[in-house]
């Protein structure tokens, strides 16, 4: 069995839709589908939600109804026949009246969570009610029956599990099934959502819970590239990847997928395909758990990087130094990218520097602090370990005529990472691809 997910611009039109039911059509053996909101559709619930928190009902009213017109003339769209039409046009009645019914109210944080979830629930009724239309044997199943999150909004892995081993024999007949990623309940029951990686860490914790053979990720591109199309002509997909050297490309900058998305894949061993629906025969990117020796797979660059460095001659030969600096960083929860030290100072990174003037001001009580902003990371990705030769020198040499401000290496063994000033980013980029690959 393998789980398929197909992300909000695969399922962003009438058409699309048709072009994913064709193809899970095509799909061999039992197939659990796990679908995204259309596109465009979060973003407007997102929008009712906030002008319910602002006290615009007016606003909250239009683009509601802005989003049940645009859902009326997919309906027309995608449906032939009168019955399915019917049966789409009550789904959504029902939904939008839902989502009315929320407007009046005091806004709370589950306002939110039960207008934002109305999306996934609209796409998975629509192609159920499709691939019905067509004569393909399918069956929709809620993820809110089986996605559970524990008290710390984690995955309650152990629930899960049991809850889907009591569904799925229910449906063995069914060779597929369809659910919605990115929604789920909390332990109170109430509708949450997933966060990071949405319906990606959806699909990766149902292809983990049932030891699927393989978890696809269907998306417009196909697979994770060599580097960042937007600036670097040329690139090409990578064909293979180690979760390892998949998670660092994510986390600094790929987009493709969330860093944390596809770790329950990893640790039950479970392989994950990348591929695009625009081109269905591409072979996309396989990212499992054997790693390729001797090579370098890609680039990425991470943007909206400040840099931080704090010198004190109070940190030479002394002990507990290096925890105090942490500790500013913790009680601001502010997660450090790199870092590199020296006898007398230590320089880091942040992405987020929504406390920056805080951690500033608590930092100058432990030395002179100085700030870079706007940087970029550059990570170069691949078989990176210690004892292989050659691979630092072919990445510095590229970047022999680029200013440099930090380099991180040895804290993990598929990246290499280099600050530098965002204006030489594309500069960057195009001779690590011209000089690696």
């Amino acid at each position: 069995m393998k789980v398929q997910k197909f992300g909000g611009t695969s399922v962003g039109s009438p058409q699309r839709i048709k072009n994913v039911a064709s193809l899970i059509k095509s799909f061999p053996g039992k197939n659990i589908i796990v679908l995204s909101a259309m596109s465009g559709t979060t973003n407007s619930l997102l929008e009712i939600t906030s002008a319910i928190k602002e006290g615009e009902l007016n606003k909250a009213e239009e683009i509601t109804e802005k989003l049940y017109q645009k859902y009326l003339d997919v309906i027309q769209e995608l449906f032939s026949t009168s019955e399915a039409r019917q049966k789409a046009l009550k789904l959504v009645n029902d939904v939008f009246e839902e989502i009315k019914s929320w407007i009046p109210k005091k806004y709370t944080l589950r306002t939110e969570k039960e207008i934002v979830s109305k999306g996934e629930i609209i796409s998975t009724h629509l192609m159920q009610y499709y691939m019905e239309e067509t004569g393909e044997k399918s069956v929709l199943i809620s993820a809110l029956d089986f996605m559970f999150t524990d008290n710390n909004g984690e995955p309650a892995y152990t629930s899960i599990k049991n809850r889907l081993n009591e569904i799925m024999p229910k449906y063995k007949d069914y060779d597929t099934i369809i659910t919605q990623g990115f929604i789920c309940r909390n332990p109170e029951g109430k509708v949450d959502n997933l966060l990071r990686g949405g319906s990606d860490f959806t699909a990766s914790i149902i292809g983990a819970m049932i030891g699927a053979d393989e978890v696809d990720i269907w998306t417009d591109i196909d697979g994770m590239h060599n580097n960042d199309p937007r600036f670097v002509e040329e690139t090409d997909p990578v064909h293979n990847l180690h979760f390892e050297e998949a998670a660092e490309l994510a986390y600094f900058g790929a987009k493709i997928l969330h860093p944390t998305c596809i770790l329950p894949a990893k640790l039950n061993n479970v392989p994950v395909r990348l591929l695009n629906t625009m081109e269905p025969n591409a072979e996309g990117t396989l990212i499992n758990n054997e790693l390729e020796h001797g090579s370098i797979k890609a680039v990425a660059a991470k943007d909206n990087i400040t840099a931080i460095k704090i010198k004190s001659s109070r940190m030479l030969l002394a002990y507990g130094f290096l925890k105090k600096v942490f500790e500013v960083f913790e009680k601001y929860r502010t997660p450090i990218d790199m870092i590199a030290t020296s006898e007398v100072g230590v320089s880091l990174t942040i992405d987020d520097d929504s406390h920056i003037d805080e951690i500033i001001s608590d930092l100058k009580e432990l030395g002179t602090v100085s700030v870079d902003k706007d940087m970029v990371i550059i990570c170069v990705v691949g078989d990176l370990e210690w004892q292989n030769k050659g691979f630092e020198a072919r990445a510095l040499d590229a970047l022999r005529n680029i200013p440099v401000r930090m380099i991180s290496y040895g804290g993990s063994n598929y990246n290499i990472s280099f600050l530098i000033d965002k204006k030489n980013k594309t500069k960057a980029l195009r001779l690590l691809s011209y000089h690696l690959f």
